[in-house]
């Protein structure tokens, strides 16, 4: 996906929903602060996203613009309406999104994850795809080691899988460090 086809799903989601902003969770969120995201972050054909202000209308985007729907058999992508605890989040994160709200959108907001937030998500997903997804964002500097750290510690777990996490983060900074 890019970020045009990004801003085509935030203003046909916003469309169907009747809400003119969308929190956009999944990996794509890193086009919100990255446009021109490093091709390998930008594999999935799918935007995780749920209607800000009527979250109960996520079923409706899935419905009428989800996977095998018209809408993804005609543009080769889809959005995939999603419940607002779909992925786990550091304390904070609302005040961190970044807006994507331009001409494209129609004047609506997809509210994009900030990058720290996006890949402590994934960490807690803790899927290959997710691994694949975060140390490639690494390798690409598009994190810092020192604020996934103290943004794991806001995550809403326990402590001991908050250790498991920053144990991951520091192998994966130090394995991409030399790339």
């Amino acid at each position: 996906m890019n970020r045009l086809q990004l801003e085509h799903l935030i203003r046909a989601a916003a469309t169907i929903a009747d809400d003119e902003q969308l929190i956009v969770i999944g990996s794509q969120s890193v086009l919100g602060q990255f446009p021109d995201a490093p091709s390998e972050l930008l594999v999935s054909v799918e935007a995780d996203l749920y209607p800000k202000n009527r979250p109960e209308r996520a079923e409706l985007i899935d419905g009428s613009i989800g996977e095998l729907s018209p809408f993804h058999e005609t543009y080769g992508y889809y959005a995939q309406g999603v419940d607002a605890k779909t992925a786990t989040l550091p304390a904070g994160w609302h005040d961190r999104l970044i807006a994507v709200s331009n001409p494209n959108t129609r004047g609506a907001t997809g509210w994009c994850l900030e990058i720290h937030d996006l890949l402590l998500s994934k960490y807690v997903a803790n899927r290959p795809k997710d691994h694949v997804f975060i140390t490639g964002a690494i390798r690409h500097r598009l994190a810092q080691r020192q604020v996934l750290l103290e943004r794991a510690n806001l995550l809403p777990l326990e402590k001991d899988r908050i250790s498991v996490i920053c144990r991951q983060i520091e192998m994966d900074c130090a394995a991409t460090a030399g790339s």
